[in-house]
């Protein structure tokens, strides 16, 4: 069987990235792996198990502090069962919202945009 499995972003600072992933998004720790000798270390985050659902692989490079996340990169994707509120808890809980909650221009989806600490748009789509 073919599926997703993560997408991979590398994260400037792990424990603020760890931060937001679980406490602004409720995302989970799933398990880690360090690397001292190449020195990285990998988080896997999500909201299911790794064996059924596609998670978030958090790459931390000991040292480096910063990336551009360049012009190829697009956004994640989260499902959520009111964009609204999504949005609201996020803001609580210390999130920035980049494009508030509304239509989608010539669709009927809800959406709306978060950046997390190191730049990347994650995108909400209500279901």
């Amino acid at each position: 069987m073919q599926r997703i499995m993560h997408t991979m972003l590398r994260v400037g600072n792990v424990q603020r990235s760890i931060v937001f992933y679980t406490q602004v998004l409720n995302m989970r720790v799933l398990r880690t792996f360090e690397q001292p000798d190449e020195n990285y270390s990998l988080i896997f985050l999500g909201y299911g198990d790794e064996a059924d659902t596609a998670v978030l692989e958090l790459t931390y490079n000991h040292g480096v502090r910063e990336y551009d996340p360049g012009t190829g990169y697009g956004h994640i994707a989260i499902a959520v069962e009111d964009c609204y509120q999504a949005c609201n808890d996020i803001r609580t809980n210390g999130g920035k919202i980049t494009r508030e909650p509304g239509l989608l221009n010539g669709s009927n989806e809800i959406i709306a945009f978060v950046t997390d600490p190191d730049g990347y748009q994650i995108e909400l789509i209500q279901r």
